[in-house]
């Protein structure tokens, strides 16, 4: 006995001393949030205060000090976070987790963007590269005063590589990526694909834009969907296609909802401006929450007082305000991209045809690093207009013409916001601006409000002539200033029609719904506080399922079928919300999936036939040509495998029984809220046991919202931030975000905030008490 005690308690103080030393190496790399510090770097003393949600305050100098501190602090938090996104940018991903990254970097490399970012940093005016500088010098400061390497590293065993100023531009060339198809241009593949097995006119129904939803600024309107007859195809002709999957179209695309409203309508006379920009949902959240305060002479009282959120990777404030205006993001979802058909030289396949005579591709061996692996090799044939991507419906090889393979296109003229005093001057920014084109949305302290697009990169088309014919310059952009109404509002919808939108292009427009119910929300009030915008941006109501409710109701009431008897009590009230506890919410929903599926199965089955990897075209939801389907009932269009109409919405009201009624507890079990359960995780989670990544992630609660509404919610998807500020009046503003500010488990920051994102609670803009101070001297 006594020698078990004596085992026993050896083994107690074993596991006692790798308990330590794992926290000790874990918390090794906390950032160091007190004291004072003297380090080469910054010109002047910098000062880095936080509250007790870890918002970020740095009073400096000068722009180029406040570049730096910032640095300091997302070199020492969110490290590991910017690595990733300059690897997933640059195609390097897999040298630092392995294998399963692999086929990532094979897609991102080959558009070289580590190459495009190198020569984008060489063209960067004097003060943009002194910043980026800065804040690469303050980087590398923060990362290299922890004591112990980021704990992902020490998990991955790995170590970090340095940061470079060009880094910063890989930046955004990863949000060019998350924001342009991941740089595929699978839209205009898709649709092509459709029309080497479709009739032109069917593809052009399914593709166009419904006219009911939409909610342009402009108050133009779409032609409405015309169906093609029984002379231009007809299904019960032709045998149906048996098919092993049914389509996928998916919902959730990165946007976001902006909306603003003058001062004539609110209580101080400054501007409203709402944001919350949709993206995938993560530990930590992609933005950091920040506020900077440097001298400034074109600033009230002469102290420029920047609040808002920071992209970790970069410099400059993304959204908020700058004291004098307040500006927000929405995905603008334009054409930005094009395909070009490149005929190799029969003589000589490393060349290719042009007007002109043979050419050689520029051709490029890239090295895919893999970390514990062998490196693999990936050639890249290179065009003027871009390089090899794709292949078209006949087998012709394509280039891709894309705006971010342009180093002109990056830049770091999105901090001109940080200095415009009203509407104008920062419309006046968006020309210049290097990033992926967005809907910019401005309202500044004296009540004006405006909407341009920003992005310096518009190409301009010439029919018949493959590439680009240049780009728009400023007088080209198009432009709103106070409109009548005195509200604005973007929702990744067309907001433009005519010229502008010749000019701008459609990349995939969101349907509209949601633009549409923001517009309904903001004119059924005449006054605004900011608590009545983050009503809007909660706004769960179900305004565009309520047509397919009434369908559902009215199937249902067409079939004998007994065994739907639980799906009729279950819809025969509409509650209207998309809410956690809501049944027939849910059911509706997956209803409206199954009609959709069923109409489209016959057009999806023949693409898949010719092109087994078809995918249906992103942005094309065929809402407008599968409604009028539905209501003016083609027999041309319908799968013949159904005997009408009916015959189909039956048989997707008993997928939709099917689908949901076999869990535990029956279709009235069946909420919302199963299905929408958060997942929003730290991204190295998976590799740890699930009672340590438990502390990791965030909880996984139902929540409310979806695709539709203003509140877009998925598990892993939705409002990366919401704010609503009032230039001038902060301190009447808010500002909240998920995920929390630190990735770090051990920090007093990580998941700071995020209840209060997902329970909707409102939560200031500016810091609260200032809990840690962290005062940095320069040094020789």
């Amino acid at each position: 006995m006594r020698l078990a005690r004596r085992l026993l308690i050896g083994l107690l103080i074993l596991v006692a001393l790798v308990g330590a030393a794992g926290y000790a190496a874990l918390s090794g790399s906390l950032a160091q949030l007190d004291g004072t510090l003297t380090m080469q770097g910054p010109e002047a003393p910098v000062t880095l205060q936080r509250d007790g949600a870890g918002t970020l305050t740095v009073q400096a100098a000068s722009r180029r000090d406040a570049a730096w501190a910032l640095g300091f602090a997302h070199g020492q938090d969110r490290f590991f976070q910017m690595d990733l996104l300059r690897r997933v940018a640059a195609g390097e991903l897999a040298a630092l987790v392995g294998e399963a990254a692999v086929d990532v970097d094979l897609r991102h490399r080959v558009h070289r963007m580590r190459a495009v970012a190198e020569a984008a940093y060489a063209f960067l005016p004097p003060d943009q590269r002194a910043l980026a500088d800065a804040y690469r010098d303050g980087v590398n400061a923060g990362l290299g005063r922890l004591h112990v390497r980021p704990w992902e590293y020490l998990l991955l065993r790995q170590a970090p590589s340095p940061w470079k100023s060009e880094d910063s531009l890989l930046v955004l060339g990863a949000m060019y990526f998350e924001l342009n198809e991941d740089g595929t241009n699978g839209r205009e593949l898709g649709l092509a694909r459709l029309h080497a097995v479709l009739p032109g006119p069917l593809v052009d129904a399914l593709a166009a834009p419904d006219p009911t939803w939409e909610a342009p600024l402009d108050s133009s309107r779409s032609p409405d969907v015309g169906l093609p007859g029984p002379d231009v195809i007809d299904l019960r002709a032709q045998p149906s296609i048996a098919m092993a999957t049914m389509p996928f179209l998916p919902d959730a695309m990165p946007g976001s909802n902006s909306f603003a409203v003058a001062g004539g309508l609110t209580e101080n006379g400054a501007a409203l401006v709402a944001d919350d920009m949709h993206l995938g949902l993560r530990v930590p959240d992609i933005w950091f929450r920040a506020r900077l305060r440097f001298p400034d002479a074109t600033a009230p009282g002469g102290m420029r007082d920047l609040n808002g959120v920071t992209l970790p990777g970069t410099p400059a404030l993304v959204a908020g305000s700058n004291g004098q205006i307040a500006w927000a993001f929405t995905n603008s979802y334009g054409d930005w991209m094009d395909w070009v058909r490149v005929e190799r030289d029969r003589a000589d396949p490393s060349r290719y045809v042009t007007p002109a005579g043979s050419a050689a591709f520029d051709t490029h061996d890239e090295i895919i690093e893999i970390a514990h692996g062998e490196a693999r090799h990936l050639t890249v044939e290179d065009t003027p207009w871009g390089p090899l991507a794709a292949t078209d419906a006949d087998g012709t090889p394509l280039a891709l013409s894309w705006i971010a393979h342009r180093p002109d296109a990056f830049n770091l003229g999105i901090m001109g916001l940080e200095h415009a005093t009203g509407v104008a001057s920062a419309l006046d920014v968006a020309p210049h601006a290097g990033m992926p084109p967005q809907n910019l949305l401005v309202g500044d302290r004296a009540g004006h409000i405006g909407w341009t697009v920003i992005g310096n990169a518009i190409p301009l088309r010439q029919p018949g002539t493959p590439g680009w014919a240049g780009f728009a310059d400023a007088t080209r952009y198009p432009r709103i200033i106070d409109p009548a109404d005195s509200r604005l509002w973007t929702a990744n919808n067309r907001t433009v029609g005519g010229d502008a939108l010749a000019l701008l292009g459609n990349g995939g427009h969101d349907l509209g719904a949601r633009a549409q119910q923001i517009r309904d929300d903001l004119q059924a009030r005449e006054h605004f506080v900011p608590g009545d915008m983050l009503a809007i941006q909660l706004d769960d109501r179900a305004v565009f399922l309520s047509r397919w409710h009434d369908l559902l109701q009215s199937s249902l009431s067409r079939t004998t079928d007994p065994s739907l008897e639980p799906l009729r009590k279950a819809v025969a009230t509409w509650s209207g919300h998309a809410a956690v506890d809501s049944v027939d919410y849910r059911i509706v929903r997956t209803f409206r999936q199954n009609v959709r599926d069923l109409v489209l199965a016959p057009f999806d089955a023949r693409a898949k036939q010719r092109f087994p990897d078809f995918t249906w075209p992103r942005g094309t939801t065929a809402e407008g040509a599968v409604w009028q389907m539905l209501t003016l009932r083609p027999l041309n269009l319908l799968d013949p495998k159904w005997k009408n109409w009916d015959d189909l919405l039956a048989a997707a009201a008993r997928k939709t029984y099917d689908d949901l009624a076999q869990a535990p507890g029956g279709i009235g079990a069946r909420t919302w809220g199963e299905q929408n359960t958060a997942h929003i995780v730290h991204p190295l989670s998976s590799a740890l046991p699930h009672w340590l990544s438990h502390f990791l992630d965030m909880p996984a609660e139902p929540l409310p919202g979806d695709t539709d509404m203003p509140r877009v919610q998925a598990p892993a998807f939705g409002a990366s931030e919401r704010f609503a500020i009032s230039p001038g009046h902060e301190d009447e503003s808010y500002l909240e975000m998920p995920g929390g500010q630190s990735g770090h488990p051990l920090s007093p920051f990580h998941g700071a905030g995020h209840e209060e994102w997902a329970q909707g609670h409102l939560t200031p803009l500016l810091p609260g008490k200032v809990e840690h101070t962290l005062t940095i001297e320069p040094g020789r």
